[in-house]
């Protein structure tokens, strides 16, 4: 089976090609690109058809979306994702279906990542898991006794929502929000308003030089700062894991999994973020639920949202009896 997909992302879009069988998953071509926020939806879209247009060697028999949330996956519509601000209500589904001729299924990135860990990485051999995507955004994707959980209007897992605190930094537009605090921007954020208020009073800061910095700041700069061993980053990244073991808490004291696996960031930082991480934990969870949990990194790298895009095409098929040869 021949498949196409498309990894849709608040900063990075890519298109890949895979052959699969009931052997597995072998990919064949792949393109990437910047996401465009001065294009619409529309345009976006037509612009990675023409680049999956550019590596496909026949005509695809299905094809899988990933794209963060929220969407609408039974209609294939994006609806008004908060790191996609130009795609508004976009049918994604009907135009590839349009253009290919193919079934094309759509599922947001966390959902789509959950079945990619549970199916080929981290996860696999479990029979409750929850996935993180912990990059631009925070989301979870929920396998529940085994299967996808995506609640009654398919809004289930956007956990980045939750607030942790009554301030803090923005995320999913709400302040002191999982979210703001447990991703890319959040951290930046952290950081941006420690160096801020740091070198107001003649103190310096070791990722950021002077106030004109203050916007070249990131979660990656603070990173590098902190693995050069400068106290003041890793006081961002362990301000980071505190609210991070909240978050885990919550969850885990609900939905009682075997596994977390977390991508992205914490898969790239988990030296900067475990410490904190499980000191609060342990002090937060129930005992025996905590010691039922793993907290993992995802197993898939910089490979997940390939994926991620294939397993939504497989498992969607699957589901409405298009069985694999």
């Amino acid at each position: 089976m021949y498949i196409l997909g498309f990894d849709i992302g608040g900063t990075k879009c890519a298109v890949v090609t895979a052959e699969c069988n009931r052997d597995g998953i072998t990919f064949l071509h792949k393109k990437k690109c910047d996401t465009d926020h001065t294009l619409s939806g529309e345009e976006m879209l037509n612009k990675l058809i023409d680049m999956a247009d550019g590596i496909l060697l026949k005509k695809p028999d299905r094809i899988g979306v990933s794209c963060g949330g929220p969407l609408d996956s039974r209609r294939g519509i994006v609806l008004s994702p908060p790191n996609l601000p130009t795609w508004k209500e976009v049918a994604v589904t009907d135009r590839l279906t349009s253009h290919y001729g193919v079934p094309a299924y759509l599922r947001n990135d966390a959902d789509a990542c959950a079945l990619a860990e549970w199916q080929f990485g981290a996860g696999r051999g479990t029979r409750n898991m929850i996935f993180l995507t912990f990059g631009t955004g925070l989301g979870a994707g929920l396998i529940l006794d085994k299967r996808l959980y995506t609640g009654a209007s398919d809004m289930a897992g956007e956990v980045g929502h939750i607030r942790l605190k009554e301030d803090g930094p923005v995320g999913y537009g709400k302040r002191g929000s999982f979210e703001g605090f447990c991703s890319g921007g959040g951290i930046a954020q952290i950081g941006r308003a420690y160096a801020e208020k740091a070198l107001a009073k003649g103190i310096s800061v070791s990722f950021c030089a002077s106030e004109d910095a203050l916007p070249t700041v990131t979660a990656k700069s603070i990173a590098d700062a902190a693995r050069a061993g400068n106290e003041d980053a890793k006081e961002i990244y362990r301000e980071c894991g505190k609210h991070l073991g909240t978050g885990l808490s919550i969850l885990i004291d609900i939905l009682n999994p075997e596994a977390i696996v977390i991508g992205s960031i914490f898969a790239r930082s988990e030296d900067l973020l475990r410490a904190e991480m499980e000191k609060v934990i342990r002090s937060e969870c129930l005992a025996f639920s905590e010691r039922a949990c793993r907290i993992l990194p995802a197993a898939l790298g910089d490979q997940i949202g390939d994926y991620a895009a294939i397993s939504i095409a497989v498992t969607e098929g699957e589901r409405k009896n298009e069985r694999i040869p």
